[in-house]
């Protein structure tokens, strides 16, 4: 599953739209806002680095440039999903901050 297909279940059909939409838009505004600020540099191998300054752990390698934004993007996700699965305080990204708690219940019948 991809990061940005996230949802979050509430009590009503029109309260879990809302709140899907709100999610999604957050999600990806953060992911692009985070990518846009990142620092990719050549090394002398060739090969590149990139890291997202505000994401302390966020780096990533790659052969060529594309290979290395795309692993940067891929190891943001991840960073992101871990540190919401463990509670971490998520550094909040141009005003998007995704340290809410929002209200998740299971759609199983009772």
């Amino acid at each position: 599953m991809q990061l940005t297909q996230l949802f979050c279940t509430i009590n009503t059909v029109a309260e879990r739209s809302e709140i899907d939409m709100l999610v999604r838009y957050s999600l990806s505004d953060y992911i692009e806002t985070a990518i846009a600020t990142s620092e990719i540099e050549q090394l002398e191998d060739g090969s590149y680095v990139g890291r997202i300054p505000d994401c302390q752990g966020v780096i990533a390698f790659g052969d060529s440039l594309s290979e290395c934004q795309s692993e940067l993007r891929s190891t943001l996700e991840d960073w992101i999903l871990v540190g919401l699965k463990l509670g971490h305080t998520l550094p909040v990204i141009a005003g998007i901050d995704l340290n809410q708690e929002y209200v998740c219940e299971s759609l199983d019948p009772v």
